[in-house]
């Protein structure tokens, strides 16, 4: 890995271009395997969260995407239409539609985040950060207001 030297000048506004350049990678190898299935990244970002939270209501999808209905409800249509997701009805309150990801769903779910882990596994191991460490920095970026949602996202997984 190369070394860093940041502008003297203005350390933050080269923070802010290497956040570019290092997001713009991160989700290349994603962008390139969506693209063949005339998917973005919001199909993406649907597909990891309805992944990583079987039975996610559609409002708690809302939620965390922080996007219109109108946009989630095309992105829905498109994935359980192609067989990557399903949904059901809650059964306390039938309003609510539960989401899930299909068997399909669940594998192209698994090969959009591989290339993704193995950069985050990568870069710690390059600048000798734990994990946990790195996910401090990346918490400190997110919201303050939001930072809650996020972590009870990730708690609910590892913890």
């Amino acid at each position: 890995m190369a070394d860093i030297i940041l502008d003297e000048t203005d350390k933050a506004l080269s923070l802010v271009e290497l956040m570019f350049f290092a997001y713009r990678d991160f989700v290349a190898d994603p962008d390139h395997i969506l693209a063949g299935l005339k998917f973005g990244r919001a199909h993406h970002r649907v597909l990891h969260f309805v992944g990583r939270n079987p039975g996610l209501t559609v409002a708690g999808l809302l939620d965390i995407l922080q996007i219109t209905k109108q946009s989630l409800a095309r992105v829905l249509k498109e994935l359980i239409d192609q067989g990557y997701v399903f949904q059901r009805e809650g059964a306390e309150d039938r309003r609510k539609r539960l989401l899930f990801l299909t068997p399909k769903g669940e594998a192209l779910q698994a090969r959009l985040v591989a290339s993704q882990i193995t950069r985050f596994e990568r870069a710690c191991k390059a600048i000798g950060a734990t994990p946990e460490q790195f996910g401090r920095v990346l918490l400190a970026m997110v919201d303050e207001a939001n930072q809650p949602l996020a972590l009870s996202l990730i708690k609910g997984h590892h913890g």
